[in-house]
Order: C-alpha cells, then sequence, then structure tokens
C-alpha cells in the first residue's frame, strides 16, 4: 500500500516516537475518535513486524463491525496523518520552549493575577541567570522577559517609570547575534556557491558592534562579529580572536551552536591553505583536534570523508605523521561505508609517500577504486610526486598526459580545474628544466612562488631546491 504518510512519514520515527504518538493519539484533548488509535495501533504492528500496511486488512482492525468502504478509510487515515502532524508540532514547541516560565506569567497576566504573574517573572528571571547557555537564543529569552515586564507593568498606567531601556537593549543584543550568525552563513556560501546575499542592516550592524565595545562582552555578538570580519577581510587578527573566543565561550555555547562556529573557523582556514598560505596549517590541525575531542566534528556518530581528507593532508605537511597514523586507524570506522575504504586507502598513500616508502603508497593507490572526482584527482597528483621523486620520468610523462586528459574532460570544477593544470604545467616545466641553467631555474621558482591558488606549491618550490 502506497501513502505519503506511511511512506515517508512514520517510517522516519522510532520506537520512542511510536509511544509518544500512541499516547498523544489517545489523549481526548487531541482526539475524540477512538477509531484512530486503533488505526495508528494497526499501523504500529505492521511496522514492528516488517509487514507492508493493506487497505481492507487495516479498515477491519479498525472498524471491526462494518464492511470496507474505501472513502471512510481515506478519510481515517487523513485524520489521523494530521493528528501525527499536531504531534510534530507539539513536540517541537515543547522543546523549543525552554523557559515554560513565561508562558504561564502571560496567562496570570491577562487573567488579572499580578501577585502570580510577579512570583512567576521572578521563577523566569532567576532561571534565566543560571543558564548555562548564551547564546542568541539566550538573548531573545531576555528580551521577551523584558517585554513581559514591561507589559505587566503599563498596563492602566501612564506616570510610572518603565523598563523600555532594558527592552530595548535585550532586543539589540538578540537581533545582533542573529544578524551576524545569518552573515557568517551568508558570507561562507558565498564563497562556494559563487552566489552574492543583500544582508539589508548588516553594515549598520557591523558599524554599531564597533563603535560599542559593550556588545563584544556578549559571546555570540563577540564570535560571530570577529567571524564575519575575519571572512570578509582574509583578516588574520580577526581569525585568532574568534580562535580565542572559542576557547574562552565554549563553555556558555550549546553545542549546535559550537558546531557552527568550529566549521566556520576551520573552512575560512582551509579557504587561507588553498590560497598557499601555510602558516594556517598548524590553527586548522588545532581546531580540527578541539573539535573531533568535543564530538563537534560527528554528525550521528559519522565523520565526513571530506573531513578526514583535509586533516590527514594537513597533519602530513606539517610533520604529524604519528599522530595521523592513530587518528586514521580511530577514526576510519566513522565513515560511511561507501567512503571508508577509499579514504583510508589514500590517507595511507599519503602517509607513506610521507615516509618515502614509496612502494607502499603505491600499493594502498591501486588498493582503492576512486570514483568521486577530489579522491581521483588527488590520487593521481601523488602518484605524480611518487614518479617524479624516484626518477621514472617516462612513466610520469605519460601520466601526465592522462591526467589533463581527465582533468580537460571534467567541464564543472572551477577552482580544482586551474589548480591542478597549473600542477602538470608545472611538474612538466621541471622535467624539461635544464639542471644546470640556474637563470632558468630562478625565473621557475619565481613563476611558482608567485601562484596565489596552487595546492601543491610547497612540492613544487622543495623539487626546485633538491
Amino acid at each position: 500500500m502506497k501513502n505519503t504518510f506511511i511512506d515517508q512519514l512514520f517510517f522516519t520515527f522510532s520506537i520512542n516516537d511510536w509511544k509518544q504518538l500512541r499516547k498523544f493519539v489517545a489523549s481526548p484533548y487531541f482526539n475524540g475518535r477512538q477509531q484512530l488509535i486503533r488505526l495508528l495501533e494497526y499501523f504500529i504492528g505492521c511496522y514492528q513486524k516488517n509487514e507492508p500496511p493493506e487497505k481492507k486488512a487495516g479498515f477491519s482492525y479498525t472498524f471491526p463491525e462494518r464492511e470496507f468502504e474505501d472513502q471512510l478509510w481515506r478519510l481515517s487515515v487523513s485524520q489521523l496523518y494530521k493528528l501525527a502532524e499536531q504531534w510534530l508540532a507539539f513536540r517541537k514547541i515543547q522543546q523549543t520552549i525552554t523557559f515554560p516560565a513565561l508562558p504561564l506569567a502571560m496567562q496570570y497576566r491577562r487573567h488579572g493575577f499580578p501577585e502570580h504573574h510577579e512570583r512567576t517573572i521572578r521563577q523566569f528571571e532567576k532561571s534565566l541567570n543560571k543558564a548555562p547557555r548564551h547564546d542568541a537564543e539566550f538573548f531573545e529569552d531576555k528580551y521577551q522577559l523584558e517585554w513581559e515586564k514591561y507589559q505587566f507593568r503599563s498596563s492602566g498606567k501612564r506616570t510610572e517609570e518603565f523598563n523600555l531601556q532594558e527592552v530595548t537593549d535585550a532586543m539589540d543584543i538578540a537581533f545582533i547575534a542573529r544578524k551576524l550568525r545569518v552573515a557568517c552563513f551568508a558570507v561562507s556560501h558565498e564563497a562556494v556557491y559563487k552566489t552574492r546575499y543583500d544582508l539589508g542592516l548588516l553594515q549598520a550592524v557591523i558599524e554599531k558592534v564597533a563603535h560599542t565595545p559593550l556588545l563584544l562582552e556578549s559571546p555570540p555578538i563577540a564570535l560571530y562579529y570577529h567571524c564575519y570580519l575575519a571572512l570578509t577581510n582574509n583578516d588574520e587578527f580577526h581569525f585568532q580572536t574568534l580562535i580565542e573566543s572559542l576557547a574562552k565561550f565554549a563553555e556558555v555555547l550549546p553545542v549546535k551552536e559550537l558546531r557552527n562556529l568550529y566549521l566556520l573557523a576551520i573552512n575560512f582556514g582551509i579557504r587561507q591553505i588553498n590560497a598557499s598560505r601555510p602558516a594556517y596549517d598548524r590553527p586548522v590541525l588545532d581546531l580540527y583536534k578541539i573539535g573531533l575531542e568535543k564530538k563537534l566534528l560527528l554528525n550521528a556518530n559519522h565523520l565526513s570523508h571530506f573531513t578526514f581528507n583535509n586533516i590527514v593532508a594537513i597533519a602530513i605537511r606539517i610533520g604529524e605523521n604519528a599522530w595521523v597514523e592513530t587518528f586514521m586507524n580511530q577514526y576510519k570506522m566513522h565513515l560511511e561505508r561507501r567512503h571508508r575504504k577509499v579514504s583510508y586507502a589514500l590517507g595511507m598513500a599519503r602517509l607513506s609517500h610521507a615516509k618515502k616508502a614509496y612502494k607502499t603508497a603505491l600499493l594502498f593507490l591501486q588498493n582503492a577504486d576512486y570514483k568521486d572526482f577530489i579522491n581521483n584527482i588527488i590520487a593521481k597528483t601523488l602518484q605524480m610526486k611518487i614518479y617524479y621523486e624516484t626518477g621514472e620520468l617516462e612513466v610520469l610523462e605519460a601520466h601526465l598526459r592522462n591526467m589533463k586528459s581527465y582533468i580537460m574532460r571534467k567541464r564543472t570544477m572551477g577552482y580544482h580545474r586551474s589548480n591542478y593544470l597549473s600542477i602538470i604545467r608545472f611538474t612538466q616545466a621541471m622535467m624539461d628544466l635544464n639542471p644546470f641553467d640556474r637563470h632558468a631555474k630562478k625565473s621557475l621558482f619565481d613563476e611558482i612562488d608567485a601562484e596565489d591558488n596552487l595546492t601543491e606549491k610547497e612540492w613544487l618550490l622543495n623539487m626546485l631546491n633538491r
């Protein structure tokens, strides 16, 4: 039986989800139709037995005294679907309301119970002051607290002093924190997908923070402010300040917020590394290590193969061979199954090359199927380096031709296309170079050194200096 509700929504539910939905549907407050409880029980039984639901069997279970009616069946399924939607929304609302005292205080104000309102507001304020998190949503809660105080104090009064300054201050902090957060995501996305976003009031926000140092005492404002300026200006000062602020404010940020910030900082550092700025290798690897330690880089216990590859490449480049071998053996099982063998083999090949164990490196490269373009081109580049370093120039000549042909067939590579074509061109130039022509050697060295985006610049320059 094919049904959007059954096939898509129910399929995603866990055992606990089924139990909670069963309680929701059984509650007379939300549902007055007993047949929907039986219908849900039928579906639960089918999924527990891994059997597809059948219309007539489901109808007989739901309406044991009636003959099958297709219209009634469809109506019942639709009603149950709406209940499931209500439950999903209700559950999300429960998760979202961090401080249930606030809506309770609102109700006391509307029903005219000032003493109960004051007591509930004090409880809310006390809980808020003890809250371990200080993200943008925390300051939104502070604004809601001050706004509720104002609404209570201002009802029917004109001359009393109100807390409007506290209201506007809290509103500003909440807005600025959220605006800067969205701006960081937008700028980061622009760098990858070559699109542009109109960020509205952002410039006014940046100027406000720059001229109001007190705002930088709010963790989310400080973090996203320095993050934004680092991303937009390629600014090392703001990058370093962001790293220091991450360490300073780590304990007052929820895990999701902390993960976002670490990934933004890492992505900034990776872009600098790709732009041939090796000074960023160490701080980026340190960010990766902290991210691993705090489990910020795992999503549903899985580590992205892109992250795995980046960590391996950077660690090897700065000589942390022992650490990276331990890392690969420890985290290879966290890779998705379809990427596990390839990513591990490529990492071990890189490590073997760094140790000058060339035969071992080539064996690792031969024992994996590199279908992904990035993995494939990295493997081909590693082979190129091995052939050059071992003096296999005839093999290298053919390899460079094949490598160039492979790249030319890929039309949607963007930055990678020009980068790897430049690597091939410079490697060919080194092969053609007269080793005794100092002027030509110096000219090629300067040409390579002047390239802004060349991922193998360090290797090429080292080969020229041998």
